[in-house]
């Protein structure tokens, strides 16, 4: 992904180019997220908005529901360091 490094600001036309640029980036890492994690369209979608939204996700469920895979996976996918905290209630 790219980021804005100019400190002018855009016009109409650059706007909707960065913009698009974006959204194609975003797409491109879902589908190779997608190559990996089957039927979790969701879960995949929502921790990408977590993930540019700067903030944290907390994946809860059952065992088998590949909540690590996804972690790594988006992890490698863009490039990011994935941390895993094991949390049980009892």
């Amino acid at each position: 992904m790219s980021l804005m490094t100019s400190d002018k600001p855009l016009n109409e036309a650059e706007m909707i180019a960065e913009a698009e640029a974006a959204l194609a980036d975003i797409a491109r890492a879902r589908e190779a997220v997608g190559e990996v994690i089957f039927g979790q369209e969701s879960v995949v979608e929502r921790a990408i908005v977590a993930l540019l939204a700067g903030g944290h996700a907390l994946l809860v469920g059952v065992p088998g529901l590949a909540k690590t895979k996804l972690v790594d996976t988006l992890g490698a996918v863009l490039g990011l360091d994935a941390r895993r905290i094991q949390f049980t209630p009892d």
